[in-house]
């Protein structure tokens, strides 16, 4: 029930980034979480092009010390901070951090890696944006 209700304050948020408070009615709020045309890593948004389009949501938990392991994802992937503080190491890159209500845009087949370096969990709610029978992370050495 607790994810159920995370989910459904996310798609607000990211109803939130199309829409202004003016095109509801009823008294609803809208305020925008993010809206960007680049990712994490500095490059354009890209979708995949596909006939067999696939949407994984999924909620992630990293304990405090936790890694994600160094990995890249080959398919766009957007992220909603629900608690804690995530850095994200990435390869060539500076290191970025992410907080709650942060929203996270990530690069596409760029190698980085997730750490929890905090003293409260990690929760993000990720959405995976792939195609069928293609993996939404591969794992890699790290650099």
């Amino acid at each position: 029930m607790k994810t159920r209700i995370s989910l459904c304050i996310f798609f607000l948020f990211c109803m939130s980034s199309f829409v202004s408070a003016g095109e509801y009615s009823g008294g609803v709020q809208a305020q925008i979480v993010l809206k960007t045309k680049n990712t994490s890593n500095g490059h354009h948004v890209a979708y995949l092009k596909t006939d067999s389009a696939e949407v994984t949501v999924m909620t992630v938990e990293l304990p405090p010390g936790a890694e994600t392991g160094w990995h890249i994802h080959p398919v766009p992937v957007y992220a909603y901070v629900l608690s804690g503080t995530l850095t994200i190491e990435m390869e060539g890159k500076k290191a970025s951090i992410f907080q709650v209500g942060d929203a996270i845009i990530e690069g596409i087949n760029t190698r980085h890696c997730g750490i929890n370096s905090g003293d409260v969990p990690v929760k993000l709610v990720v959405f995976y944006t792939g195609a069928q029978d293609l993996p939404n992370v591969i794992r890699t050495p790290a650099p």
